[in-house]
């Protein structure tokens, strides 16, 4: 028998069977390991940054900001690169909690009466919910004030939020803070220490725990009020960008960032990051910071332009196989969410919902699944709502306002108007629109009730941000002197006949102040600066 190093190939035989085994006996551990994350409920985390813009992260091509923990999110995972929503924030997250088209859903617009979600409309809390998972929320709402409309009434069986469109709005504890904010929690009002963004992160992470030690899957809708202004933060996060543009925005942006770092460590620590289906995303386009770097798109928060809808959507499941690190390129829109958490973690539909999204599925698992040829509309109320100021999208076109048509390969600035060397483009993307409208038209004036008289709220509060087709949404609305009869009617539902006692009131009744014509702006933190008035 030869030998060759001092060692018979009988040997060697057996050492290389040996390691082969091995390796064999792994990877089918592996495989079975990959099999049972699957068969165990995935978790489901989704992180809605406010007023966020494509541009603002430094992953995708910001000069000055250093967003070091989205950055590695992004690396790894599943990039939609077209992904839009409404280019304001409560019709964005009505889309997204409903999957139907804010003009439809009803919650349409920031204010104005127009900001409340249909109650016929199961939401993803809602379906969740009765597939057995624990649903919360753990910061912004922003569609409604009142039962039937608070987080708790719409599927969260553990409510942490904040009323309107943030901290310092309309409706929202009168002189609220970003630094030891008062909140709702299951719509009893607390107090929090800590910076506000933080202190949604902290209340979400404790909660994911006593889901993970109870072994119940989990549903957490984790909305924050940051980078929405006002822009307060702390100094050291604000001076590293001083000089290099909006500071104060900058520094909201990177004090998100470390929270998403902390999100990170807690979920490798717990053993929860695996099967967690992790989603990142904004609600519409950036804001202060677009003089910056606005990744070459034209417009911003509040534009048709892609500017105000395209936003950063990351996905990340690290037991579902998903290839990290890839982009696709395919149009996708928010109401496409509903649908696609649902297939990814097989939830039953609800028997009554009727959702405009389709399931990203197919284009997760590397495949077309129909998209090819999709159009679809981006239109909200502002401060009105007329026929044709929308934005159609399909594949690579743009049509604006139905007369202006962009190629954004070519042109992603969207500086050329080339609708009429494309009649036949325009066109079909008229025609799509006018069938669209045909079925959401209906809905736009069919406003959403405020409820008075409920057993399950008493008493009920209205507030300005609900006078119809006025926008009052802010506190600094309230404190302005109004002068020409400034005000609304509310739409209001009584549920049960009786004699009601009615309270008008210029100022909250925890204000406790008189009935003056105007008040100085709100107070601002300690050697922080306020923005000034911002539009929602």
């Amino acid at each position: 028998m030869s030998r060759r190093s001092g060692v018979d190939n009988d040997g060697l035989i057996r050492t290389m069977t040996r390691r082969a085994v091995l390796k064999s006996t792994a990877a089918l551990c592996s495989a079975g390991m990959l099999r049972a994350a699957r068969t165990t409920p995935p978790n489901v985390l989704f992180v809605l940054a406010d007023d966020e813009g494509y541009g603002d992260l430094s992953c995708l091509g910001n000069p000055v900001l250093r967003t070091p923990h989205q950055d590695l999110l992004h690396a790894e995972s599943v990039r939609f690169t077209q992904f839009h929503v409404a280019p304001m924030c409560s019709p964005s997250r009505g889309q997204l909690l409903s999957g139907v088209d804010c003009v439809r859903n009803g919650a349409m617009a920031t204010a104005c009466g127009r900001s409340q979600l249909r109650r016929e409309l199961p939401t993803l809390a809602d379906a969740f919910s009765a597939h057995g998972y624990q649903t919360g929320i753990f910061g912004k709402w922003h569609l409604g004030y009142c039962y039937p409309y608070r987080p708790m009434d719409r599927g969260f069986q553990e409510a942490n939020y904040f009323l309107g469109y943030g901290i310092t709005a309309a409706g929202d504890f009168w002189n609220n803070d970003y630094f030891d904010p008062r909140y709702y929690h299951n719509g009893e009002p607390r107090r929090a220490k800590g910076y506000c963004n933080e202190v949604w992160f902290d209340l979400a992470t404790q909660w994911m725990d006593q889901c993970r030690g109870r072994r119940q899957p989990f549903f957490a809708y984790l909305p924050t009020n940051v980078p929405h202004f006002p822009e307060w933060v702390a100094p050291q996060y604000r001076k590293p960008y001083e000089g290099k543009g909006p500071a104060a925005y900058f520094g909201m942006l990177a004090n998100l960032d470390m929270t998403m770092g902390k999100l990170d460590a807690f979920l490798r620590k717990t053993g929860l990051r695996d099967n967690t289906i992790l989603i990142f995303m904004s609600d519409n386009g950036g804001f202060a910071g677009n003089d910056v770097y606005n990744a070459g798109m034209r417009g911003g928060k509040c534009s048709l332009y892609d500017g105000g809808h395209r936003v950063p959507c990351f996905l990340r499941w690290p037991a579902g196989g998903f290839p990290h690190g890839r982009d696709i390129g395919v149009p996708a829109q928010a109401q496409d969410v509903f649908p696609t958490l649902l297939d990814l973690c097989g939830v039953a539909k609800p028997a009554n919902a009727v959702l405009d999204g389709a399931s990203l599925v197919p284009l997760l698992r590397g495949g077309a699944g129909g998209f090819a040829d999709r159009k679809f509309v981006v239109q909200y109320y502002q401060d009105s709502l007329l026929k044709g100021h929308a934005a159609v999208i399909w594949n690579d076109w743009r049509l604006v306002y139905m007369r202006e048509l962009y190629n954004i390969r070519s042109d992603p600035g969207q500086t050329t108007d080339v609708a009429g060397a494309n009649p036949e483009i325009v066109s079909s993307m008229r025609a799509h629109y006018e069938q669209w409208w045909a079925g959401v038209g209906p809905c736009v004036n069919d406003l959403v009730p405020s409820h008075v008289g409920s057993a399950h709220q008493d008493p009920a509060m209205l507030c300005s941000p609900e006078w119809v087709d006025v926008r009052a949404d802010g506190q600094e609305d309230v404190r302005q002197a109004t002068g020409g009869g400034r005000g609304g009617p509310w739409n209001v539902l009584v549920e049960r006949p009786g004699r009601y006692t009615v309270e008008l009131r210029r100022w909250p009744r925890d204000a406790g102040l008189p009935c003056a014509p105007a008040l100085p702006n709100s107070r601002q933190p300690k050697g922080l600066s306020h923005p000034g008035r911002r539009s929602r």
